[in-house]
């Protein structure tokens, strides 16, 4: 057992609890532990993204590598000399590009009956790209394996079919591709990657709301692979009727084909995760063990396949044998992840950033243009909303602002949000998705 990767894989898991999903699997899923020496460890990632992750994210990885050891380290990021996981070289890079997992098969993906609709609409995708359903829109709650169906898709078709040129992407990947050629002021190589696609795979869509110019890009791409009969599947953390902000002319081209949704596994699917995960890794695991494990992660199959990473990094580091009181020494921190964590101001201006794309620094600074401010009222009023904090220590928070400040922000918002309707929307959706984010 490696145990650079058994480490990597538990500071992965602390990371993913911290941001939300779309900016995890873009930014951190690709992320290659290389070495742990004299207190440095190094990870390898594009050049593209190492630049990115240095500037925003450096600290959170320190932090998680803190949390995960107990002592501090050193982080050194290193750039392949080729990779694949630059925007440039994703452009053109034929076959299966993006968020692809090679270990995400329709062998690997444990089927119950929380997700047997699912599992068989992806399986008739596969076995018969653009003849089928067409497009398979999947949605459920994160964590439920709606990534791992995407990317069995596309490794059951590749494997079929390696001439088939297959796309593999998430939202937030895509805008930020289409930014990116949008600067260079040339799109061809933007429209060349997905327009002519075979199979175009999509996760995380929910993200596209808000998006003009994405959801502009997308409706293209979208008419030009389904008039092409090409293969098209999307998944989302809620139906396309319940996608706010969302253009009615691509809502109803979603709904064209078949919806499918995913449900939290029962007990019985729950345990035949944790077994095929304990058997992945090579390592044993009782049955009251197993149980054990079922019976207190019922929500999140992400968690369940981290409870027994985490396990296995335990036995490994510390040549063990994975009992009863191991288990439950080992896996304590994500069973409090049952428990909803208290909503925090950095969570809800994460969740607000992101909702208008913006960045989280600009909501606490000193900004004043009228979209900077606007988001930073709604801000206020989503905390006001979800915590018991006070005006003034909201005000404290966001930069020392006077509680007077506060006051004013929490009744402008009150009085738009009374005659705006697309702006009620959008609030009750950052306020549901931080009440939900894991």
């Amino acid at each position: 057992m490696d145990s650079l990767n058994e480490l990597w894989e538990i500071v992965a898991g602390i990371l993913q609890k911290k941001m939300s999903d779309a900016v995890y699997n873009v930014w951190i899923k690709d992320i290659v532990p290389v070495s742990f020496d004299d207190g440095v460890v190094t990870l390898a990632i594009g050049e593209f993204k190492r630049k990115i992750i240095e500037q925003k994210f450096f600290d959170l990885i320190t932090d998680a590598f803190q949390q995960a050891l107990g002592f501090s380290v050193a982080v050194n990021f290193e750039s392949p000399v080729s990779s694949a996981l630059d925007i440039e070289a994703q452009a053109t890079t034929p076959a299966v590009s993006g968020i692809y997992n090679e270990e995400n098969t329709f062998d690997t993906f444990v089927v119950g009956s929380s997700n047997k609709f699912a599992h068989a609409a992806a399986l008739a995708v596969a076995s018969n790209p653009g003849g089928a359903y067409n497009p398979l829109f999947i949605y459920g709650k994160s964590g439920l394996g709606k990534t791992h169906l995407l990317s069995a898709i596309a490794y059951e078709i590749k494997k079929n079919d390696p001439s088939l040129n297959i796309v593999l992407t998430n939202c937030e990947a895509f805008t930020n591709e289409l930014v990116y050629y949008i600067a260079k002021k040339d799109t061809r190589e933007f429209h060349k990657k997905y327009r002519y696609a075979d199979v175009f795979l999509m996760d995380d869509i929910q993200f596209v709301m808000k998006k003009e110019t994405t959801q502009e890009e997308l409706f293209y791409t979208f008419n030009a692979l389904i008039e092409a009969g090409k293969q098209v599947v999307l998944t989302s953390d809620r139906p396309p009727k319940d996608i706010v902000q969302l253009e009615e002319r691509l809502r109803t081209r979603f709904e064209w084909g078949l919806i499918a949704d995913i449900q939290p596994p029962d007990l019985e699917t729950r345990m035949a995760i944790v077994k095929r995960k304990a058997e992945a890794l090579d390592v044993k695991l009782t049955d009251d063990v197993v149980q054990y494990i079922a019976e207190k992660l019922k929500n999140n199959i992400r968690q369940l396949e981290g409870a027994v990473k985490k396990i296995c990094a335990v036995v490994a580091i510390h040549d063990t044998v994975p009992n009863m009181a191991t288990v439950q020494n080992a896996i304590k921190d994500i069973l409090s992840e049952e428990r909803p964590d208290p909503i925090t101001i950095e969570r809800v201006v994460e969740e607000v950033a992101r909702t208008y794309g913006a960045n989280a620094a600009d909501i606490y600074s000193k900004k004043r243009d009228a979209r900077t401010s606007r988001m930073r009222q709604i801000a206020m009023y989503v905390v006001s909303e979800t915590t018991h904090m006070s005006t003034q220590a909201i005000g404290d928070a966001f930069g020392g602002r006077d509680h007077s400040t506060v006051v004013y922000a929490l009744q402008e918002i009150r009085r738009v949000l009374a005659r705006d309707s697309s702006l009620n929307a959008t609030v009750k959706d950052i306020i549901k998705n931080v009440q939900e984010s894991d």
